[in-house]
């Protein structure tokens, strides 16, 4: 069965493998610069597992470009106060940081916490329902010389001038793009619940990020859904344990075992919940390339990152709105285009990976002098001011002036540098994230 990409009013006809956050702000993004795009996904609805994530400004003001960010702020909860960094044993603060006024001063925007349901429905509702394939799942994507076929598990195929793989962390698109490889295991698993908010302490309604940190684990929490309901993520040693799916569960007793002796608001906050989520997290080295001929990714599946810094939506929607102005820049050489798009984007995610990496052991550091010397500086430190390479980045406004792609100074690819960055530092600021 042949499943046709329409073509748009300019004659590109571009796919999106996936329809999550990425997926979808491909397409809103797309539709904003005048083009069209056919999003594929695989499930039966469009939704979104999981739970909270922060919308920090540099996706903020982009959803903002959408004209979504009236209907965001149905379901989010701008945060008053960030980096709430608290010790483990007995909650005492290490350092807080209003960000009330302060981070609209800075950089426009003020800072968000929303559940991921809520933010997928936001984005959907700048894509038309016409331009969504559900049940499409995409086994395959051949590279021709001008354009690429997609095949579909219920033996149906397509071909589009443009594919953009935005299916995640075990993309089939990637596969195509670049050498398959086997994640590496982390160590480290996260477990996941929702309190509803009558069953939360006001402590944990706050409009505030918190993050207790302890030796091998650091736990999280902020409220959601308009404040009806607390996020609650937290990070421990893995075990044996090495399943990599959201839906993957464990128990209550299992998740508070993990935080015996820690401060009782930690536990009871635990309890409260309902089942928890359990995954692990497993960890992949920095793509060298994103993009072969008509084909391309965005999101985890080109650069899957820990969750620590808060960011991997916000790549997701900086990478969609980057692509869009590439492709509307280059209609004519949709390869050129591509390549670009990767070359504005390529070193900026791969260094957000490598500090997202590096606040793992940074959070869980054992008490003692390593531990003593990370609170002196969390407490003379001013985040919001050292990651304004982060929040104050404009994705649309660098795509444009990245100009043409150069050509990479060795055969290693435009990923090179980034791969050093990833390799080199090993220290990071302190920043909002899970």
């Amino acid at each position: 069965m042949r499943m046709n990409v329409p073509r748009d009013s300019r004659g590109l006809r571009i796919a999106v493998i996936g329809g999550g956050i990425g997926g979808l702000s491909a397409a809103a993004f797309l539709r904003r610069a005048g083009l069209t795009a056919t999003v594929y996904e695989q499930a039966s609805a469009l939704k979104e597992v999981g739970a909270g994530l922060v919308v920090a400004p540099n996706a903020a003001r982009l959803l903002r470009r959408l004209g979504l960010t009236d209907r965001l702020l149905h379901h989010a909860v701008a945060l008053e106060w960030g980096w709430e960094f608290r010790r483990w044993e007995d909650g005492g603060v290490l350092s807080v940081e209003q960000l009330t006024g302060v981070c609209e001063r800075l950089y426009g925007e003020r800072t968000y916490v929303v559940h991921r349901a809520d933010l997928l429905d936001a984005v959907k509702s700048a894509v038309p329902g016409a331009w969504v394939r559900l049940g499409a799942r995409c086994t395959a994507v051949e590279a021709l010389p001008d354009s690429a076929v997609l095949r579909f598990a219920d033996g149906g195929r397509a071909e589009a001038d443009v594919v953009i793989g935005a299916d995640g962390v075990h993309s089939v698109v990637r596969g195509v793009v670049a050498e398959p490889a086997p994640p590496e295991y982390s160590g480290l698993c996260a477990f996941r619940t929702v309190v509803p908010a009558g069953r939360a302490p006001a402590f944990a309604r706050r409009h505030a990020q918190t993050l207790w940190l302890g030796p091998g684990r650091h736990f999280v929490h902020y409220p959601i859904s308009g404040g009806r309901a607390v996020n609650v993520v937290a990070f421990a040693p893995a075990g044996d344990y090495t399943e990599e799916s959201w839906s993957a569960m464990s128990t209550v007793e299992e998740f508070s075992a993990e935080f015996t002796g820690w401060d009782t608001r930690v536990t009871d906050l635990i309890k409260a919940g309902g089942t928890p989520g359990r995954w692990a997290l497993l960890d992949r080295t920095p793509l060298d390339r994103w993009s072969r001929g008509r084909i391309t990714l965005l999101g985890d599946a080109a650069h899957p990152m820990f969750p620590f810094f808060g960011q991997g939506a916000a790549q997701a929607i900086e990478d969609a709105a980057a692509l869009a102005v590439c492709l509307a820049e280059n209609l004519d050489d949709p390869e050129r285009a591509l390549k670009r798009y990767e070359s504005a984007r390529i070193e900026r995610t791969t260094r957000l990976q490598q500090v997202s990496h590096a606040r793992g052991h940074v959070n869980h550091l054992p008490d003692g002098p390593e531990q003593q010397a990370r609170d002196v500086a969390l407490a003379g430190s001013d985040p919001l001011v050292s990651n304004g390479w982060i929040y104050g980045y404009d994705a649309e406004s660098a795509a444009s002036a990245a100009g043409p792609p150069v050509p990479a100074a060795d055969s290693r690819g435009p990923g090179a540098r980034g791969r050093e960055l990833f390799t080199e530092e090993r220290s990071a600021d302190p920043a909002p994230g899970s």
